[in-house]
């Protein structure tokens, strides 16, 4: 099967500008679209939020994906290369106009896989030293992490200071409290600590 595949970012863009250059390039080609799949989304958007993730998960082995050029697969390079190297465990191929380019069952474009799939591995890598250096840092700074309970506080037992009592007074335990208001069993322990306390004579 060869797909057509179009993409605009805006409802101003039009997709006939792309559709006659996909037919034009399919011609020379003597290729037939099977498939249009056509879409106005961000390219910035996981492609399982758009259309083309539907067409990843359907695609067979064999197939091609004719598009204008690559970054009407993607905004990113990151995802451009998780697409392709999705494509490449398949089988299926991906020919682009503008970009003249070819991913297929070559050595070329074998060695476009290991590189998709090195480079995805590095930037995985990359995210999660990141994250954690941020959380140190944080953690240094003397910053919370996480929700804090005071919001919840505030927001979900305010105002039920006297209900709270009687509940402690026919010894309720603070998760049924909890479960009762909907926040956790520590958010209950915590207001009893500090607002209910204050009012003790």
């Amino acid at each position: 099967m060869v797909y057509g595949y179009i993409r605009v970012s805006t409802d101003r863009q039009t997709v006939e500008n792309q559709r006659f250059e996909i037919q034009r390039f399919c011609e020379k080609q003597h290729l037939t679209i099977g498939k249009w799949i056509e879409e106005t989304i961000s390219g910035t958007k996981a492609p399982e939020r758009r259309l083309l993730g539907s067409l990843l998960c359907g695609i067979q082995k064999d197939d091609l994906i004719v598009c204008s050029e690559l970054s009407r697969l993607g905004r990113s390079l990151f995802m451009i290369m998780s697409i392709l190297n999705q494509l490449l465990g398949i089988g299926a191929r991906v020919w682009t106009i503008k970009d003249n380019y070819r991913l297929g069952d070559d050595i070329q474009s074998k060695v476009l896989a290991f590189a998709f799939g090195l480079s995805a591995e590095i930037e995985r890598n990359l995210i999660a030293q990141r994250t954690r250096e941020a959380l140190a840092r944080c953690k240094a700074e003397g910053k919370i992490l996480g929700r804090r309970p005071g919001k919840a506080v505030k927001v979900k037992l305010s105002g039920h200071d006297y209900e709270i009592k009687e509940m402690l007074r026919k010894g309720m335990s603070k998760a049924t409290i909890g479960r009762y208001f909907g926040v956790h069993r520590q958010t209950v322990r915590i207001f009893i600590k500090e607002k209910l306390s204050e009012q003790t004579p």
